[in-house]
């Protein structure tokens, strides 16, 4: 005879553990404990490792806030989660911008070098990772957002769509064009099938 085991003893998927997390809370700590460090890494690669302290903390703060919005046909959560971080990244950069641009106005003096100008200096040291640095600066930013969560946050197509809300035929449109930018700021010879 076999025996189905209790609830708790099955490993629920992200959707299930959201689902719980509505009466229960303390079951979201399940889908921040399967994502945390991999969301880390990708914030940290775009942001350096002081800011993404904040934007996870943020993120998982937002996840946890709009769960019960979330659309419980999605099996994993990881999409939303990299979708949340990367629509903060992109606040995170504008509020920079908005920043120096009101110091620059008001003739303030600057404030002492910010991560990103640290980490782009230490980019900036070694030759190939200035090149990078520049080609991923001269692609705009919706292919850029989908270039690195495929590069560096390991997503699928399809969980790139999920994660921007962009239809998968976008994600490969925009994939292909910063690839191809890419290539050419780089000065690449080889080609990928993906070019013939």
């Amino acid at each position: 005879m076999t025996r189905t085991p209790p609830e708790e003893m099955v490993e629920a998927d992200d959707a299930e553990l959201i689902r719980r997390s509505i009466d229960d809370p303390e079951q979201f700590a399940g889908v921040f404990d399967r994502y945390v460090e991999q969301i880390h890494r990708y914030v940290a690669r775009r942001l350096g490792v002081q800011v993404a302290d904040d934007i996870v903390a943020e993120t998982f703060l937002t996840a946890f806030r709009c769960r019960a919005s979330y659309d419980h046909a999605q099996p994993l959560a990881r999409p939303w989660l990299y979708g949340i971080a990367t629509n903060l990244i992109a606040r995170q950069r504008r509020d920079e911008e908005r920043f120096l641009r009101a110091l620059a106005r008001t003739g303030v003096e600057p404030p002492p070098e910010s991560m990103a100008d640290a980490v782009i200096g230490r980019v900036a040291a070694q030759a190939e990772d200035r090149r990078l640095a520049g080609a991923l600066t001269g692609l705009a930013s919706g292919d850029r957002d989908v270039l690195l969560l495929v590069a560096l946050g390991g997503l699928a197509y399809d969980e790139v769509a999920q994660a921007l809300e962009i239809p998968i035929g976008t994600v490969r449109s925009r994939l292909h064009r910063a690839r191809k930018q890419a290539r050419a700021a780089l000065g690449a010879g080889c080609h990928t099938r993906e070019d013939a």
